[in-house]
């Protein structure tokens, strides 16, 4: 019972908010052409800017750090052949 309580609870109270509440301005059908159209759309492009461009820093750094550990370890291995002959 509390199991079908946890699922009917908000699927009543999805269907019975606003519908305004559903979409932003440009996907809820509102003049494209309105600044704040305009405004969401700058924020979108801008936080993919910045979304790509961090992951791109820790891609880079997870790069770096991997061929830094592998030199380490080559380089080891060298000493360590080196000392045996």
């Amino acid at each position: 019972m509390k199991a079908l309580a946890k699922i009917i609870l908000p699927l009543a109270l999805g269907a019975f908010a606003p519908s305004s509440g559903f979409a932003c301005a440009a996907c809820y059908g509102a003049n494209i052409d309105s600044p704040m159209a305009d405004g969401m759309n700058w924020a979108i492009l801008t936080l993919g800017v910045v979304i790509t461009t961090v992951l791109a820093a820790f891609l880079t750094f997870l790069i770096y750090a991997i061929r830094k550990s592998e030199a380490l370890t080559a380089a080891a291995e060298n000493s360590a052949k080196s000392n045996k002959v």
